[in-house]
C-alpha cells in the first residue's frame, strides 16, 4: 500500500526517574530522507539512537522530531571550573592593570562562555531510562505511520482513479486517429503523398506505450514499499510519449484527446509527488 510523505504522531509517558517525556513527529514532502531533531539540552548522545529508529520506520520525506524530558533531574548543570579560574584571573589582572574598582560578581562569571554548560553524557546509572524514551519514540513513529498510511490510502484511490481514466481516453484516442488517417488519407493523391501524411501523423507507438506505462502504473499501487519516485518516475515517461503524440497530431479532435490525457498527467504527477 501507498505512503503519503506527510503525517503526524506524538507520544506521552512517565518515566522511572519520575520525570516525564514526550516525542513530537512531522513529516512532509521531500525528494529524499532528511531527519530534523530538537533534543533537549544534555540528550545530544542519543542522536544516532533516534536516527536509526525513524530510518526503520520512514525511507522518505523530511521528518522533524521534537523530545521533550521534563523533571526528574535527568540532566545536571556542569561549571567548568579549570575555565572559571582562569576568568577570574585573567578579569583580576585586568582589574589590577586599569584600576578598576567594579566587583566581580557570580551571575557575572557563570554568564561567561563554556563556564555554565548541561551534561550532554549518557551516564552509566541513567541508561535504564533509554528503554522507555525508546518507547515513546516509538508510539510516536507508530501514529505517524498510521496517518502516512491513511492518507497514502486516499492517495492510492485518486490515483487509480485518474490512470483509468487514462485508459477510457486512450481508447477514445486510437479510434479517433484510426478514424482521421483514413478520412485525410483518402482526400490525398498519390501513394507518395499518403505515404509521407501516414509516416508523419502515425501515433500508433506512442498509444501503445502509453497504454503500458499505464498499465505498469496501475499495478505499481498495489505493490508494497516506497514507490513516489517510481511512480513520478512512470508519469514522467507518459508525459513524454504525450507530448510527442500531440506533436504529430494531424486532426482537432486527436489533439483535444492529447491535451485530456496530459491534465490526467498532470494531476497524476501532482499527486505522485507527495507519496513516500
Amino acid at each position: 500500500m501507498l505512503k503519503s510523505m506527510t503525517g503526524y504522531g506524538n507520544r506521552e509517558s512517565r518515566i522511572t526517574d519520575g520525570g516525564g517525556a514526550s516525542a513530537e513527529i512531522r513529516s512532509s514532502n521531500h525528494k529524499y530522507l532528511e531527519i530534523v531533531l530538537h533534543l533537549p539540552d544534555g540528550f545530544l548522545a542519543l542522536e544516532d539512537k533516534i536516527k536509526k529508529i525513524i530510518e526503520g520506520k520512514v525511507k522518505r520525506g523530511r521528518v522533524v522530531c521534537r523530545l521533550n524530558i521534563s523533571g526528574g533531574g535527568l540532566v545536571e548543570p556542569c561549571i567548568n571550573r579549570k575555565l572559571l579560574e582562569r576568568y577570574l584571573a585573567a578579569l583580576k589582572g585586568i582589574q589590577r592593570s586599569l584600576r578598576l574598582t567594579d566587583d566581580l560578581t557570580v551571575s557575572t562569571l557563570i554568564g561567561l562562555p563554556g563556564v555554565l554548560t548541561l551534561d550532554e553524557s549518557w551516564p552509566q546509572n541513567r541508561k535504564k531510562t533509554w528503554p522507555e524514551l525508546k518507547g515513546v519514540l516509538e508510539g510516536a513513529l507508530d501514529q505517524l505511520a498510521r496517518t502516512r498510511k491513511k492518507e497514502g490510502a486516499a492517495l492510492c484511490r485518486h490515483l487509480r482513479k485518474e490512470a483509468q481514466g487514462m485508459r477510457s481516453i486512450l481508447g477514445l484516442l486510437e479510434a479517433g486517429f484510426k478514424r482521421a488517417i483514413r478520412e485525410k488519407s483518402a482526400a490525398l493523391k498519390t501513394d507518395e503523398e499518403r505515404s509521407a501524411f501516414q509516416k508523419t501523423s502515425d501515433i500508433t507507438e506512442e498509444i501503445e506505450r502509453l497504454k503500458f506505462h499505464v498499465k505498469n502504473f496501475i499495478s505499481r499501487l498495489s505493490k508494497e514499499g516506497p514507490a513516489g519516485k517510481e511512480l513520478d518516475f512512470i508519469a514522467q515517461e507518459m508525459q513524454r510519449e504525450t507530448n510527442t503524440a500531440g506533436a504529430k497530431s494531424c486532426d482537432s479532435l486527436i489533439s483535444s484527446r492529447v491535451i485530456q490525457l496530459k491534465s490526467r498527467i498532470e494531476k497524476i504527477r501532482e499527486q505522485a509527488q507527495n507519496v513516500e
